[in-house]
């Protein structure tokens, strides 16, 4: 069953990417979907009963109160019953459920108020609304009712882990020793079928990465935000469809405006854990992404006031996978952004696959094997921009600042080639690092690579991969 959820997924999701993107582009989409579904093996293992008792005694007497908030419309009864039973279950146990009924109908209510009775649980709060003012509007009127310290942002049709609130909780207080009151939460999540028997697609992410969610918002769920900061920021009823990437946009935005650039991971926690299930049916952008095709162009819109609000010059481009984008900085991004150090790209060996380019901070070379013509599966990550440890010093641009560092480093004078590189506009020429003198081989040029990059980051900078920069063999 999990495997005919995701061939149905790949169906759907070729026919659409063949219209948008042309048959080439759709072939190896294709091909790397198979490849990608052939060696799934995830399952998703719950919590043993035992492990959550631990979790409540160890949590008993944390102060901290999670507001959860489900904005519902017309939703059907065993998704709403099985929402409302994932929150009760919680082995932290200091919540409260806020649901906002927009219906037009009765149903949603009839099925909270028979949850309630039945449970005994007053926890469980329910407020009909006089008219349905969209997801936004809907979601900051049960904002508007949250009591808690953190507000967790839950959909109506999907739901969460037994543990997922005190994951978010023990992150919550760790901060708290270490004087840090943390702005938003996130973990990891997966997809479920209609029946929730069948779990598919984790969704592992990456600590804070600010280039990475400037390409897109994986940060998604399961989110939980500062409720004071949460309160005053709400969501915008005119990017409806994206509103939670311009939620996450405006908090990052937020947080480097008040000088917070240096700790971001320290602010915007990630919990290395699957805390929610994201519901795959007919009607969800779980499953169809073509359900909300208006919600893409919200996200770029979203992108481009957080890019105004952050004063730089650029133009937003959607990117070949929906939900994905490109930022075009002009004249370019060492010019426009001061944090960013170093910006390096790809090298590809002689059967077009990638051997080098981006490297984490242990030193392991990013995608390193996949086909160049593939994007690294269902995230897309191995064609987004994003930062890193460090990049190659064969294919990297420096920073002026930091071009006596580099030869430092190498021992060899900065010296700068050009290289054409292929776009989706067409052909561009591209000034990189020039490491003709050095003598080396591959584990040399790793050693320097990662050198430089521990040394631009020490500065303050960040390392930024752009893997639309490739050198092939020759280049």
């Amino acid at each position: 069953m999990g495997n005919r959820i995701l061939k149905m997924d790949n169906v759907r999701k070729t026919i659409n990417y063949l219209k948008k993107n042309g048959i080439s582009h759709a072939y190896y989409a294709a091909r790397e979907r198979v490849q990608e579904e052939r060696t799934a093996d995830y399952c998703y293992m719950a919590p043993s009963r035992e492990k959550l008792t631990r979790q409540r005694r160890e949590t008993e007497d944390y102060p901290y109160l999670f507001s959860i908030v489900t904005p519902a419309y017309e939703t059907e009864e065993s998704y709403m019953r099985e929402l409302i039973a994932s929150v009760c279950a919680q082995s932290y146990r200091k919540w409260e459920l806020i649901i906002v009924d927009a219906s037009e109908g009765t149903q949603v209510e009839q099925t909270v108020r028979q949850m309630i009775q039945e449970t005994g649980d007053m926890r469980i709060k329910y407020r009909r609304l006089a008219k349905n003012l969209g997801i936004s509007g809907n979601t900051n009127a049960g904002i508007a009712l949250a009591a808690g310290d953190y507000i967790a942002l839950l959909d109506h049709d999907d739901f969460i882990t037994p543990d997922a609130l005190y994951c978010m909780a023990m992150a919550v207080h760790e901060s708290k020793l270490q004087n840090l009151v943390p702005a938003l939460l996130y973990s990891d999540e997966d997809k479920c079928d209609e029946t929730s028997r069948f779990f598919v697609s984790p969704h592992i992410k990456q600590k804070f990465n600010l280039d990475l969610v400037l390409s897109n918002n994986y940060i998604c769920h399961f989110m939980t935000i500062e409720a004071k900061l949460l309160k005053t920021l709400e969501l915008r009823g005119e990017y409806d469809g994206a509103q939670d990437y311009d939620l996450v946009l405006r908090i990052v935005d937020n947080l480097l405006k008040r000088g917070f650039s240096g700790r971001m991971d320290r602010m915007i926690i990630h919990i290395p854990r699957v805390l929610y299930h994201w519901r795959s049916h007919a009607r969800s952008t779980a499953q169809n992404t073509e359900s909300k095709s208006y919600a893409y162009e919200a996200g770029r819109m979203a992108l481009v006031d957080f890019c105004h609000s952050q004063g730089f010059e650029v133009q937003v481009e959607h990117s070949l996978h929906l939900g994905f984008y490109k930022i075009c900085y002009e004249p370019d991004i060492l010019t426009v952004r001061q944090d960013v150090g170093i910006v390096g790209g790809r090298i590809l060996d002689a059967h077009g696959c990638i051997f080098s380019g981006a490297f984490d901070e242990s030193g392991r070379c990013l995608f390193e094997g996949l086909n160049g013509h593939y994007s690294g599966g269902s995230t897309h990550r191995a064609v987004l921009k994003q930062d890193c440890g460090a990049v190659d010093i064969r294919c990297m641009q420096v920073r002026k600042e930091l071009q006596p560092v580099f030869s430092q480093i190498l021992g060899i004078p900065y010296q700068e080639r050009v290289v054409r590189i292929k776009t989706r506009q067409g052909k561009q020429d591209v000034l990189i690092a020039n490491v003709a003198g050095l003598s080396c081989d591959e584990a040399g040029y790793r050693k320097l690579s990662m050198a430089f990059g521990q040394a631009v980051r020490n500065e303050g900078y960040l390392v930024v991969w752009d893997p639309e920069i490739t050198l092939k063999p020759g280049m």
